[in-house]
């Protein structure tokens, strides 16, 4: 069972017989007043469904497939209006860090530091952001295999951090795909962390729009039972009110207005397998 870890503020606990955890928003910050109502109604349905909530949203996306693709509005407004929705709303806080400069401003806001999927190999920001002593989340690279997460986190907790979760996301199936090998989830739990399943970009297809990455967000629902039937600890869901016209990740996006049904689906597939 991986060990339990405890998320400020509200000392959410993640794995070891805790609820399944929902980490949730839009893939980027697209405006105040679009991430409040985002927040507000996230909080509203994990509410009802007695589901802990963390708040994801990123202020810059750094590996957008073309130049001219929007990345958020940047460090220093970003985590300005992620620090508002913190207040506003009462949630912990997600985003991820993609320079070592960036570490100790996302610290102050941040309640947990995401290492994107495609830096969890780079050791020095992986050992720098070990040092700011928050819960960090290692998004697992597409390129690598689940046993090979063992040496990140390695890295990570040679730092004294111990607050590590592990998300799996997927792995490259030929050129702009991806698959999932749901044994992964357990290998990964073998470091003796808690295993996050990204449900929404284990559908995305990177780059399969051309300038731009596509996604079959149909199939989202579908793995996420999967991944909760196989013994994830949380479920990572990038959402939006009009998936079709976010500014970022929309083909692979769910609407708001379907979490509800298919949260209550993943509470009970997780009493049902009796993980929790």
């Amino acid at each position: 069972m991986a060990e339990l870890i405890n998320i400020e503020p509200g000392a959410i606990p993640i794995g070891r017989g805790a609820p399944l955890v929902l980490i949730s928003g839009p893939c980027v910050i697209e405006d105040y007043e679009t991430i409040l109502s985002i927040g507000a109604a996230l909080k509203k349905i994990a509410a009802e469904l007695e589901m802990p909530l963390i708040f994801k949203a990123s202020y810059d996306k750094a590996n957008r497939t073309s130049l001219q693709s929007y990345r958020g509005p940047g460090l220093e407004e970003g985590l300005k209006i992620l620090a508002q929705v913190k207040h506003e709303l009462g949630l912990p806080v997600l985003s991820d860090v993609h320079r070592i400069s960036e570490i100790a401003a996302a610290a102050e806001v941040l309640d947990i530091i995401q290492i994107p999927a495609f830096l969890c190999r780079q050791t020095d920001i992986i050992i720098e952001i070990g040092r700011a002593a928050k819960p960090v989340n290692i998004k697992k690279g597409q390129f690598l295999a689940p046993w090979d997460m063992a040496h990140v986190v390695e890295k990570i907790k040679s730092t004294g951090n111990h607050r590590v979760l592990l998300t799996e996301r997927g792995s490259m199936f030929g050129y702009n795909n991806l698959v999932v090998d749901f044994r992964g989830l357990a290998i990964m739990q073998q470091t003796g962390l808690p295993v996050v399943f990204d449900a929404t970009h284990s559908v995305q297809l990177p780059g399969g729009a051309g300038s731009s990455s596509s996604g079959q967000r149909e199939y989202a629902p579908l793995l996420a039972r999967a991944a909760v039937a196989a013994g994830a600890d949380g479920v990572f869901l990038e959402v939006h009110p009009d998936p079709d016209r976010a500014l970022c990740d929309g083909p692979n996006s769910l609407p708001i207005d379907a979490l509800p049904d298919l949260l209550g689906q993943l509470q009970q597939i997780s009493r049902a397998v009796g993980l929790r």
